[in-house]
Order: C-alpha cells, then sequence, then structure tokens
C-alpha cells in the first residue's frame, strides 16, 4: 500500500524526521504547497494520505478512487472534510487523541491571560509609539467555566483551579470522577467570568455557542476558543464583542482558515488571535507524527 504525507510543512519536517524509523513502511512527504483544486494531482495513486490540516472536499477525494484511509493530525476532521460521506466512498478516517491535551490547555489559559490583561493590544500600541496602560482584570477568584470536560478540557480545568480561580464544567455525559462541580449549561454560562470552549466538532455541537446561549453569558465575560471554530456562532460573536457584551475573546480556531487580514475579527481590539497553533509544541508534534506512523503501520500490516 502506498502512503503520503501530503502537506508537511517546514515547521514539522524536522519533527517528522526525528521520529521516522528505519522498519517503519514507505510513507512519501510531501513539503510543497497546493492550491485546493490540485489535492488530486498530490495524492492521486495513494492508498493512505496523512492529513495534517489540508481540506479535503468529497468532490476531489471522489477522483482519488485508490484512497482507502486518511490519517487526520488531531481530533477534529468535520472542519476539513465531509467525514459520513468518505466513509460512504470507503474511506476510513482515522484521528488522533490525547496527543496534545496539556499543550493546547495552556495555550487556553495563556490566551485566557493575555485577553484579561490586553496583552496583545498593549504590545501593538508600544510598538506604534502609543504608551496606553490598559486597565485588565484580576483572575484570582473569578469564575472558570470549562465546556467540554475531556481531556483538554480536565487540564484547562486543573491549570485554573491552579491559579485560584473557581473553576465549574459542562460535559455532554456525566463524569463521575469530574475533580470539579458539573453544573447547568445555562448556569455556567451566567456566572462564568471566563468560558472555555473545548469540545469536538461533530453534528452535535456545530453552532453549539448560539446567539441565544451567547445572550445568556455573564455580560463582560471572557470567551476561549482553542477547540474548532465552528462551535460558535460567528455573527453572533462578532456582534456580542461590538456591543461589550464579551469584553475580550482569545480565538485559535477559526470557521475557515486561515484567516483572512480583513476578516472583521482581525479588525476587533478587543479580539486577540493565534494562528491554530494551541497544539503547535515540539512535545505535542513528535507524539502526534510518531502516532500517525504507528496507524500507518497497522493498515500496512
Amino acid at each position: 500500500m502506498k502512503s503520503i504525507f501530503l502537506d508537511c510543512n517546514d515547521q514539522l519536517a524536522p519533527v517528522w524526521a526525528s521520529v521516522i524509523r528505519p522498519d517503519d513502511p514507505k510513507i512519501d512527504v510531501n513539503r510543497k504547497s497546493f492550491e485546493r483544486d490540485e489535492l488530486p494531482r498530490i495524492i492521486g495513486g495513494y492508498d493512505i494520505a496523512i492529513d495534517d490540516h489540508s481540506y479535503m472536499p468529497t468532490e476531489l477525494i471522489a477522483q482519488c478512487p485508490e484512497l482507502k484511509h486518511i490519517v487526520f493530525l488531531g481530533t477534529g476532521p468535520a472542519s476539513y472534510m465531509n467525514v459520513g460521506e468518505l466513509e460512504a466512498r470507503g474511506i476510513k478516517v482515522h484521528i488522533i487523541k490525547g496527543y496534545g491535551d496539556t499543550a493546547v490547555a495552556e495555550h487556553s489559559i495563556a490566551l485566557m491571560v493575555a485577553c484579561s490583561r490586553d496583552i496583545a493590544r498593549m504590545d501593538r500600541e508600544v510598538r506604534k509609539g502609543v504608551w496606553t496602560p490598559h486597565e485588565g482584570v484580576q483572575l484570582l477568584g473569578k469564575t472558570l467555566g470549562v465546556i467540554g470536560l475531556g481531556g483538554i478540557g480536565r487540564e484547562v480545568a486543573r491549570i485554573g483551579k491552579g491559579m485560584g480561580m473557581n473553576v465549574v464544567a459542562w460535559n455532554r455525559t456525566r463524569h463521575a470522577d469530574a475533580d470539579v462541580p458539573l453544573i447547568d449549561l445555562d448556569a455556567l454560562l451566567a456566572k462564568s467570568d471566563v468560558v472555555s470552549m473545548n469540545l469536538t466538532l461533530g453534528d452535535e455541537t456545530r453552532g453549539f455557542l448560539s446567539a441565544e446561549r451567547i445572550a445568556r453569558m455573564k455580560p463582560g465575560a471572557i470567551l476561549i476558543n482553542t477547540a474548532r471554530g465552528a462551535l460558535v456562532d460567528e455573527a453572533a460573536l462578532l456582534a456580542a464583542l461590538k456591543s461589550g457584551h464579551i469584553r475580550h475573546a482569545g480565538l485559535d480556531v477559526f470557521h475557515s482558515e486561515p484567516l483572512k487580514a480583513d476578516h472583521p475579527l482581525a479588525k476587533m481590539e478587543n479580539v486577540t488571535l493565534t494562528a491554530h497553533a494551541a497544539f503547535r509544541t515540539l512535545e505535542a508534534s513528535m507524539t502526534l507524527l510518531r502516532r500517525s506512523i504507528d496507524i500507518v503501520r497497522r493498515i500496512v500490516s
């Protein structure tokens, strides 16, 4: 079976070289960028494709009859492909869980602190010669609401508790071993000074933080999303940021990536943006790529 890592960038290339082993199955590596409609040219003739974060529309995948497996580097392929349509065509989509829970949680906390103190805004202003010390929000004693208590959510909760925050959580299923109080979603939204989105994206969670739920958030709350952009109603988020109902948003994920420079979110002072980088640590990347190779090994075997 022929395998390809279809979108290995310059950042991941040395990590890939460090985790690949001589006895691993042969995996070709494409390091050249390509337009979306060129996808069939890149993966044509391959049975297995490792996908970092390239979009894989069904109509393009249909032009690659040999393809039977996609190994997605992460847990949210639904943002980049229609998993149901692909599996109906006999293509198995594999995901990788738990490789970067701490990395993503630390990034969530970093965004929370940056938002609470307007750090990115002041950095931009100081570089322009503007000296305006903005008043921030002290997090000690504030309530952190964690939506989604999987591996990442639990790490966010752990770190938040360590900072002296009152942490509450909501999860779609009850966890008997949860070490923070599980409360009703409306109660969480109403009382949380910071809301951290940590759900996976699927049919049940797309648009989860709707206009109605955003309206139930505590006025002046901070929203952190390192999960998936499509979890949040973007138009409602923009409106809440403009009105000040949401004081600040820290976003690592977006409805369409990369975020364009002329997007409204990129023009708002009360938004702190990062480039879908929450899981990008050396430790997490090494684990992620090694596990992807192991999946290919199992398929080939």
